[in-house]
């Protein structure tokens, strides 16, 4: 309460190592689950389970290592560390401002 947050750094023109984070943590949605449904059609069409066995682990891996390297990217535990502080400070001033009444 002594030092208030301020939502400022989200105002600031993104930089391309953001952008570059973003759209690799949007691609990581794109290519998870609609690959894993693709292979698992693939693998009942062609009578193969091996394809879904081994292949929709593979993707979906491959899926969330590309979203955690776009969260590094974006500096997602940054700008989430300055919400919550934002948020938290404002829940604490309005049961204080509650609580004087």
């Amino acid at each position: 309460m002594e030092t208030p947050a301020d939502l400022s750094e989200f105002r600031e023109r993104p930089t391309p190592r953001l952008i570059t984070g973003l759209v690799l943590m949007v691609l990581s949605f794109i290519m998870g689950w609609p690959a894993v449904f693709a292979l698992s059609a693939l693998a009942v069409w062609l009578k193969k389970p091996l394809i879904a066995v081994i292949g929709c682990p593979l993707t979906y891996g491959l899926s969330y290592v590309v979203f955690i390297v776009g969260a590094w990217l974006a500096r997602a535990p940054h700008y989430l560390g300055v919400l919550f502080r934002y948020c938290m400070q404002s829940f604490l001033k309005k049961i204080l401002l509650w609580k004087e009444r």
